[in-house]
């Protein structure tokens, strides 16, 4: 639910001018006002679950997520629908990393890889068929459903995530409020004069001061992640260069990816002419190759590893955007998008699925919940950025005004979309191979189990002092009389 509302707008965004109004900047705020919350939040919502419990947490995001879903249904400007979007990244931000903790926790090292796969597929297949389930909803009811559907959604989770899920905690951690509001403010800053960049120039004072600003707040977050004892993301975990690469390739991923269906997805409804459900059922088969290719890589991660996996899957990806690149025309039939389309699907779905067993295997069972939490905020700053960068380059090669004039636009923008995730696959080459990727796996499983013992030993001990308090209470029932009454026993010392 969570990951299918970064995109589920896109297919909506002309439909959603039409009635609201806004120009290109109010469309790309409808999108980066959730991730970017999403993306700022998702470490300091991890650490808000390690602190005061991971399903406790869990089940609050949910609330906030589906409150601000009916929010959004009912905004009647298109500055309170950026503002409710904003507020379900929140919701988003606190619920998502703490779905994968928890996920990693139950589930056995032999076995875990089949697990996330299948977690990776419907994070993937959900980030992939936003356009298809927005676009079919906008054209069959109303735009405002693709934020309805949420509500019975989120208000039947509830209940069976508290039934359902354990619990479980890590006590020591703490929050890093210095460093939520550096990196919070540092990409706000540089998103913000992305987007608008083109509306008020690159050399313009707010544009300058917004990127020149950001830049300065996200160097001190990451002096903040070297310099303090416990900061939102430890800058020590990306000396692992497995931790480095899985993560720096998860981002480029989805600046491309992101930019691209988001510029897509409207080339189909405004150049080609198809309708919403239209546009979303002809990329159904880039949205719907993860359901397939998924679960395959999963179990191939188990067996070769994560690397090659990884990289054939992004390299897949960047092929396909390069594919769509070359053919792109304000004529361009469907028999000739479908090969890329199939591509990049193939690509997604191999991508998804051994990432996150890829980025769990990096760290030590103690830093799961930061990893998870980093891991997925990298993310969505790509997806933020994706966006702001490619409808950069798309507002200043071209425009909405005809169909060359954004089909020009479109055309460079996903060039860039293709180089970026290319770049991806070179960096998921730092990624350990099979042998150490097990042995870490198995290192953290012990680690696990060996704390789950002496937790169990706790629980045993404390019971058994409980069993033996009462069994002397029982001998001599002085001993409660005499201990409730603090007085007596005060004058008992002082008479002594």
């Amino acid at each position: 639910m969570a990951a299918l509302d970064n995109l589920v707008v896109t297919t909506a965004l002309p439909s959603i001018r039409e009635d609201l109004g806004g120009k290109l900047e109010d469309l790309e705020w409808t999108v980066n006002a959730y991730t970017l919350t999403f993306a700022v939040l998702l470490m300091f919502g991890a650490a808000l679950g390690d602190r005061f419990g991971r399903r406790r947490l869990f089940i609050a995001g949910l609330g906030i997520f589906t409150a601000a879903s009916a929010a959004a249904a009912l905004s009647p400007g298109i500055e309170e629908l950026i503002a409710a979007r904003a507020v379900q990244g929140v919701g988003a931000a606190i619920m998502m990393p703490l779905s994968l903790t928890l996920l990693t926790v139950a589930v056995p090292a032999a076995r875990r890889g089949m697990a996330l796969g299948i977690y990776g597929a419907l994070t993937g297949l959900a980030v992939a068929s936003g356009p298809l389930i927005g676009g079919s909803l906008t054209e069959h009811i109303s735009w405002q459903w693709i934020f309805w559907l949420n509500v019975p959604i989120g208000l039947a989770l509830i209940p069976l995530a508290r039934l359902r899920l354990g619990e479980s905690t890590a006590p020591q951690a703490k929050l890093d409020i210095q460093g939520t509001v550096l990196i919070s403010g540092g990409l706000f800053g540089i998103v913000y004069g992305l987007v608008n960049a083109n509306a008020h120039g690159w050399t313009s004072f707010p544009v300058l001061t917004a990127l020149i600003a950001g830049v300065a707040l996200v160097g001190g977050f990451i002096h903040h992640g070297f310099r303090n004892a416990n900061p939102v993301l430890p800058m020590r975990l990306f000396r692992d260069r497995g931790f480095f690469g899985i993560n720096m390739a998860s981002l480029l991923m989805f600046v491309g990816m992101f930019g691209s269906i988001f510029l897509l997805s409207q080339f189909l409804q405004g150049v080609l002419g198809y309708s919403p459900t239209e546009a979303g059922l002809r990329m159904l088969p880039w949205t719907g190759m993860p359901m397939i290719a998924a679960p395959i890589a999963g179990i191939l991660s188990d067996r070769i590893g994560s690397r090659p996996v990884v990289v054939a899957g992004l390299a897949f990806q960047a092929l396909g955007l390069g594919w769509f690149a070359m053919i792109l025309a304000t004529d361009v039939s469907y028999a000739a998008q479908l090969p890329p389309l199939i591509l990049s699907g193939i690509g997604m779905g191999l991508f998804f699925a051994p990432a996150s067993n890829a980025l769990m295997s990096t760290v030590a069972p103690a830093d799961q919940g930061k990893a998870s939490g980093a891991n997925s905020a990298l993310r969505e700053v790509g997806g933020a950025l994706g966006v702001a960068v490619l409808a950069s380059v798309f507002s200043s090669q071209g425009g909405y005004e005809s169909a060359h004039s954004f089909t020009d636009g479109t055309i460079p923008a996903i060039w860039i979309g293709a180089v970026v995730v290319a770049v991806a696959a070179g960096l998921a080459l730092l990624l350990p191979g099979r042998a150490k990727e097990q042995a870490q796996a198995a290192q953290a499983w012990e680690h696990e189990q060996a704390h789950a013992n002496r937790a169990h030993e706790q629980d045993q001990a404390h019971e058994q002092d409980q069993a033996h308090h009462q069994a002397h209470e029982q001998a001599d029932p002085a001993v409660p009389a005499a201990s409730a009454s603090a007085p007596a026993l005060e004058k008992t010392a002082a008479a002594g």
